[in-house]
Formats: C-alpha cells, structure tokens, sequence
C-alpha cells in the first residue's frame, strides 16, 4: 500500500510542476510588464524599462524565476504582486477562503438537490416523473454559467431587488453564485444518482427490505442510497476539485473576491507572481482531491493497487 501512495503522490507532484511550467511560459509569452507598469509615464526611455525589470526579478533567467516560484509554494513566500508591490500571500490568503466557501456552497445546493431527484426518476422509471427529471437535467446541461449567472442577476437584483448584485456582503450574496454553479452541477449529478440507483434497487438485499415491510423511505434512504454513496461520494470529491479550476467565470460574473477574480486581474496586469501563485495552488488542490480518491479506492479495493 505504501508504494501504491508513493506512486500517487509523485504522479501529483508531476502534474502540478507540468501546470505550473506550463503557465510560467505562457503567461511571459503575453507581453512585458514593465511596459504594463509604465504605460501611463511619459519620457519612458529604455534604460527605465530596464531598471523597472531589475527591480521585478525579471532580469534573472527564466529557469531562475521558475525555481523561486516552486520555492515560494514550499514555503508560502510567493514574492510581491508587480502591481503595488502587495505580498503575493496575503492577496492569496484573502481570496482563497471566498472561493472555497462559494465551492462548498455550490457543492451543498447540487447534493440537496440532485439527490432526492435521482432517487425520484430512479423510483419512478419510465412515467411520467422521470422523463420531466431527465429533460430538465439535460435542459440544466445546455445552460452555460455565465447566462444562467446573468439572468438570476436581471431577476433577483435588477428586476425583483431581493438580492445584492455582486460582491460577497453577507449571507445573502452566497445565493446567486452558490445557485448557478448548484444548478449546473445539479444536472449532471441527478443523472449519476438516478443510474446508480437504479442498479442498487435491483439487487437482491432491497427485495428482501421491502419483503419485510420495511417503510419505503427506510428502504431508499437507509439501504439502498447508504450502498451506492461510494460512487457518488468519489464523484463529488472528483467534482469538487474540477468546480475549483471552473469557477473563475461566475467570480468574475458576481465580482467575487476569490481566486478566480485575483487570477483574472493578474492575468489583465501581467502580473506573474500572483498568477502563478494563484494557479500552483489551485492545481495543487484539485491534484490533492483527486489523489485522495485514488487512495480511498485503494483501500476499498486492492485491486487497484496493482496497477
């Protein structure tokens, strides 16, 4: 079991140190900061420039600037922003718990929702019930975010003035956000858990519950639903850790303070440091999530271990 981790954990260590090699060339293919920095000076002579990038590291060799940025995730030292010399941490620190609350937030909606519903199609195979929970959930998939975002917007803060439109203020500002990313989750989830469930209430164990006179509820909540969460916890894990990466269109929809915002302005600012920071950590977690469940599904099944 324990080469098994050890395969795990450097397969992670691999994809994070590929991403952030990636975005590192990428983002110094967009353009030169200091250009950025002195766009609004006047008299801006080359010899400015150049003192302007020896103040930002930038005169230091590529390789050079990638090791200080692997360095700064080790010991949570990312150097300062470019634009108002902020330490890197503190902005991280500051935006990281915003998109972790509106994540769980989102997470909470989809498994309340999603989960009495599959549970309903799967009961419900073939009437009426069911095919209205499929197509809504295929209506659900064909939304994309940011106009279902737009539109609660128009609804609930333009139109209906119930809500605050952007920002994170209070209780209620989780709402809009929180909705759009649980209604679209919610349309993928309600599909697996129908699936699952329909497999589970076939077997032979829910006959036997029913058989002796068990409520209905007690057999689809406390038997049936209790031997199909393993899928379904492993999927939400994996789910989690992917709705981190995609959740920088609704931040920026909703002027969320998170970490998709921070990445957006950084990528609009060229500022490496805080980019790079930003997306180290956010691949970082979803590599975590995804490595947990590769070794949760290890000690289920030992099996697995072997490849």
């Amino acid at each position: 079991m324990l080469g098994f981790i050890l395969k795990r954990f450097l397969q992670a260590a691999f994809v994070v140190v590929a991403v952030s090699l990636i975005v590192a060339v990428a983002i110094r293919m967009t353009g030169d900061p200091a250009l950025m920095i002195s766009q609004n000076a006047t008299n801006i002579t080359e010899a400015d420039l150049i003192k302007i990038r020896e103040g930002l590291g930038l005169n230091q060799p590529f390789y050079l600037q990638y090791l200080d940025s692997l360095k700064g995730l080790l010991t949570w030292d990312f150097g300062r922003s470019f634009v108002g010399g902020t330490p890197v941490n503190l902005l991280v620190e500051k935006a990281l718990p915003a998109t972790l609350m509106l994540a769980f937030a989102s997470m909470f909606v989809s498994i309340v929702i999603s989960i009495p519903l599959g549970i309903k199609a799967a009961v419900s195979k073939g009437k009426w019930a069911d095919q209205m929970i499929r197509i809504c959930s295929l209506v659900g998939l064909s939304f994309p975010n940011f106009w279902l975002a737009t539109m609660l917007v128009l609804l609930f803060a333009v139109t209906l003035k119930w809500l605050p439109p952007s920002g994170m203020s209070g209780f209620e500002s989780f709402i809009m956000p929180a909705l759009t990313m649980g209604v679209i989750l919610t349309a993928t989830n309600v599909r697996l858990v129908r699936t699952t469930m329909l497999e589970t209430l076939s077997a032979q164990y829910v006959m036997v519950a029913r058989a002796k006179g068990l409520s209905e509820s007690k057999v689809l909540y406390k038997h049936a639903l209790r031997n199909c969460a393993i899928p379904l916890i492993t999927y939400f894990g994996l789910q989690f850790g992917g709705l981190l990466g995609g959740i920088v269109v609704i931040e920026r929809v909703f002027n969320w303070p998170g970490m998709g915002t921070l990445a957006f302005d950084a990528v609009s600012a060229r500022d490496y440091p805080v980019l790079q920071a930003v997306i180290m950590i956010l691949s970082l977690m979803i590599v975590g999530v995804n490595l947990l469940v590769d070794i949760a599904y290890g000690l289920v099944d030992p099996r697995i271990r072997k490849e």
